[in-house]
């Protein structure tokens, strides 16, 4: 069984389009188990409920962005240590300082393309395919 088969995968964005094309990105890659959250608040139930093995957050969101899902997920023990990319579609330099300092694992920029994907998951666990 490879990596991509037992990765649990949490999509948040409050746009569905993105979600989608998110998760076709992942199952390209060979990544089955996909979750979904709307948004913020919705992913730290999830994950407080289930963790997932990685997130990957949209920035910008209502009810709980980006920064502060990531925030709550690092100061939640069972979650603290799960790999976390965020997404965004400005490079605001203020937005990615914060990031890295709350803990963010690596960046992917809308729009991205599926070898964008491969790689900011690669950085983080390794190959997957």
């Amino acid at each position: 069984m490879s990596i991509a088969d037992q990765l649990r995968v949490l999509i948040v964005d409050d746009t569905s389009t993105s979600r989608m094309l998110i998760r076709d990105g992942l199952e390209e890659l060979g990544v089955r188990n996909i979750f979904f959250a709307g948004d913020g608040e919705q992913a730290l139930q999830f994950m407080m409920a289930t963790p997932a093995h990685l997130v990957i957050s949209d920035f910008n969101m209502p009810k709980l962005d980006g920064l502060g899902l990531l925030k709550a997920i690092r100061n939640y023990n069972p979650t603290k240590k799960v790999p976390f990319i965020m997404l965004t579609g400005r490079a605001d330099k203020a937005l990615l300082e914060n990031a890295v300092k709350l803990g963010v694992n690596n960046f992917l920029t809308k729009p991205f393309t599926v070898p964008a994907l491969k790689k900011a998951l690669e950085a983080i666990i390794g190959k997957i395919a």
